[in-house]
């Protein structure tokens, strides 16, 4: 029993610094407060993106206005219903293996404003062809 007190009490730090994460229209971000930022994030395993998603350039929440800059590692891993996706120039750096595994995706649409791809990014995204 202290050993787990004691590892709960080395949690805390971390849990009340952790940013907010909320889904805003089907999309889960994080939300950077401090600097009004939003990253797209995974989704919990009982739900995964499917079909077209379009993400926006800024989202709304608890009115505040968040710029969406970055698609987080393995944001879309192992969505394999998800068939395109087009991503806003906001959106400067796509996290490591963000959409691997979506064996479906055959459409993605990245703008020039991204400079950062990270690694196994589209690994097994077989049907990929635009």
């Amino acid at each position: 029993m202290k050993k787990q007190l004691l590892f709960l009490f080395l949690l805390l730090p971390i849990v009340a610094s952790a940013d907010d994460a909320v889904r805003i229209d089907g999309i889960n971000y994080n939300l950077i407060p401090k600097v009004k930022v939003a990253e797209v994030t995974s989704t919990p395993i009982f739900y995964k993106y499917s079909g077209e998603v379009i993400i926006p350039e800024t989202v709304i929440y608890n009115g505040v206005e968040y710029g969406v800059t970055s698609i987080g590692n393995y944001a879309f891993s192992g969505c394999s219903s998800l068939t395109s996706i087009t991503i806003p120039d906001s959106v400067t750096s796509i996290g490591d293996g963000a959409f691997e595994y979506c064996t479906a995706l055959k459409s993605i649409t990245i703008p020039d404003s991204v400079t950062s791809i990270g690694h196994d990014t589209f690994l097994e995204c077989t049907s990929l062809t635009n």
